[in-house]
């Protein structure tokens, strides 16, 4: 039987985002709805069932990724795969021993940290996963950057450290203006450090942007939120004396 190219691997892994439409947002942030059309795909494998896998992807990260592998050793390269098989089929452990031989081999590879550092979140050791996704952001260009500083985001929303969230998702949104997640984790960043007003304009910017959970809470919530902003009240004229 013929074994999957790395390229065959990652469409497959993309697919499983676009067809994982109608997951709710669960209250530790990282399951996330996805649309076809979105620019930025989800990709969902549940640990249980081993269907479950976050990680957040653009099409030029994948596209990126695809042309690295190009150059890459070869025995990084294998492991990388090999680790990739593991990651899907559940055996996180195995997963993790495989990312760490790839990166053994090249320790400039980005995708083995980015995936090393969701099987570390899997197995609920967060500061392995931000060391990991911090190495993402070291080793990779922008379209990894903006990858690393959202899920980077995303650990520090589940640890509580609501202040580094927000900083790690201005940081993907500086790098992507556009990325409708982003806005939508830094809101509910901002609205657990008191920042209400900064979630409601986050929410909102991400709703326009195509966030169907920032748009149903504040349809509950906010039903006029479309309307445009009021302008601030005028100051009273002066009369001349």
């Amino acid at each position: 039987m013929r074994h999957k190219t790395h390229k065959e691997r990652v469409r497959i892994a993309i697919m499983v985002a676009s067809e994982k439409r109608g997951c709710q947002i669960s209250e530790n942030f990282t399951i996330y709805r996805t649309r076809r059309r979105s620019r930025f795909q989800t990709i969902l494998i549940p640990p249980v069932s081993m269907n479950k896998f976050f990680c957040y992807l653009s099409h030029s990260a994948a596209v990126m990724m695809l042309m690295a592998s190009i150059a890459m050793a070869d025995s990084a390269n294998s492991s990388f795969n090999q680790g990739f098989e593991k990651h899907r089929r559940g055996d996180l452990k195995s997963a993790l021993q495989r990312y760490s031989s790839a990166i053994e081999d090249n320790p400039s590879f980005s995708m083995a940290y980015q995936m090393r550092g969701i099987a570390q979140q899997q197995l609920k050791k967060y500061a392995e996963a931000i060391s990991d996704y911090s190495q993402v952001i070291t080793t990779g260009d922008n379209s990894f950057k903006v990858i690393g500083y959202y899920n980077r985001g995303v650990v520090k929303n589940m640890i509580g450290d609501f202040v580094g969230a927000i900083l790690d998702f201005s940081q993907a949104i500086e790098l992507d203006k556009k990325m409708a997640a982003a806005f939508f984790h830094r809101g509910i960043a901002k609205g657990k450090t008191g920042d209400l007003t900064g979630r409601m304009e986050d929410f909102r910017q991400a709703a326009l942007l195509g966030e169907l959970n920032a748009e149903r809470w504040l349809n509950t919530y906010f039903p006029d939120w479309k309307q445009p902003p009021k302008p601030p009240p005028s100051p009273p004229s002066e009369n001349p004396a």
